[in-house]
């Protein structure tokens, strides 16, 4: 099985749940990776023991064509190569998640005829879902809303099964609320801006406490925040806080790694509108205030959170026009209508496939032989 998408952790993850559903479902399944140079996966893959491949592949710069002369040098030999690859391992499919670095190996399994299988994660499809889409026998998405970017006669071939992303674990909010020093009766605003953090998010919600010390607007009675500020952000905020004042209900950490505890501590979320992030918040039934990172590619972040808000399952702002005043609105309306949040978690439930890996991989695991062996 060859697997490729990457540039970015969005397309690569997904990539990586699916190999690991379909290995836990049939051991006989050999795993390869093709993806960017460029991309994440060039640190991720090794790291993880992978056998892979690495290709100078690049993304087009929209409009910015002068950019782009050695974008198609680029593509041609990263063509060659994956020929190379799959005349050597003669894969059984190719599965691709997006991105620019899934765009060779797609283009060559179709050329070769092998059996290729798509995963979009955004409520558009990309560029790459799209221009392959002609050619695959399964396309998976994770919004409905995606199904209709998609060529009419790919359409047919298209199953809502949601993001893969890992597994919701069972986990006792109070004790999960424990774990992050805060009260177990809390209510618990958990704020995100993505791995990295967000500059501009961190600044409206400094705001937003800014002019709750003041006393202009309200802290609702139990509420405590939980801010993944980004590590490069983090003394900063810090500092901020410290000069704002004694805020003992404000927990400012540089990155949670244990997120999954994280979300099942929370009872709402402000948070970027990654197609990853938002299904772990859709699986874990969160509310959440959605701020589409406005420089997203196809500014596919607004589509997701606009589909999620229409859902019912979120409320979608636009950073360009958000104060702090206006963000802490919301914050106070869902921590203190207990029927509104549950009303939103409701709606998310119903979009949440937490089972998406295992289900993708079943679909996978379908048009391979039945025993182990090349074709």
């Amino acid at each position: 099985m060859v697997f490729s998408g990457g540039g970015t952790g969005g397309h690569l993850y997904p990539a990586l749940a699916l190999a690991d559903a379909l290995r836990g479902l049939r051991a006989d399944v050999r795993v390869f990776f093709v993806g960017a140079s460029r991309g994440v996966e060039a640190r991720v893959l090794p790291r993880r023991g992978e056998e892979h491949l690495l290709l100078p592949v690049a993304g087009f710069q929209r409009g910015r064509s002068w950019g782009n002369w050695r974008t198609v040098p680029a593509l041609a030999t990263s063509l060659v190569r994956v020929r190379a690859l799959f005349r050597r391992l003669r894969p059984e499919a190719v599965v691709v998640t997006g991105g620019y670095a899934g765009g060779p190996a797609g283009l060559m399994a179709a050329l070769m005829g092998i059996p290729l299988v798509l995963q979009e994660q955004n409520s558009v499809p990309g560029v790459t879902t799209r221009a392959l889409s002609r050619w695959a026998e399964q396309i998976h998405v994770a919004f409905p809303e995606a199904v209709d970017g998609l060529p009419t006669r790919a359409r047919r071939r298209a199953h809502c099964t949601g993001n893969p992303v890992r597994p919701v674990p069972v986990l006792d909010p109070g004790d999960a609320k424990i774990r992050f020093d805060l009260p177990r009766t809390a209510i618990v605003l958990l704020i995100v801006g993505g791995s990295q953090g967000s500059a501009a998010l961190n600044r409206i919600v400094l705001d937003a406490l800014r002019a709750v010390v003041r006393g202009d607007l309200a802290r609702p009675e139990g509420l405590h925040v939980l801010w993944s500020t980004g590590p490069a952000h983090h003394a900063d905020i810090a500092d901020a806080l410290a000069g704002i004042g004694a805020l003992d209900w404000v927990r400012a950490m540089p990155y949670v790694e244990d997120m999954p505890s994280a979300l099942a501590a929370s009872d709402l979320a402000v948070s970027r509108a990654g197609a990853m992030a938002t299904a772990e918040l859709l699986n874990h039934g969160l509310p959440a205030i959605l701020v589409p990172l406005p420089t997203a590619a196809a500014d596919h972040q607004t589509q997701n959170a606009r589909a999620l808000a229409e859902a019912g399952a979120a409320v979608a702002l636009d950073e360009h026009t958000l104060t702090g005043a206006a963000l802490w609105v919301d914050v106070l309306r869902l921590a203190v209508d207990g029927g509104f949040r549950g009303r939103m978690s409701e709606a998310a439930l119903r979009r949440a496939h937490p089972r998406a890996a295992e289900e993708i991989a079943s679909a996978i695991a379908g048009i391979l032989p039945s025993t182990g062996g090349a074709r």
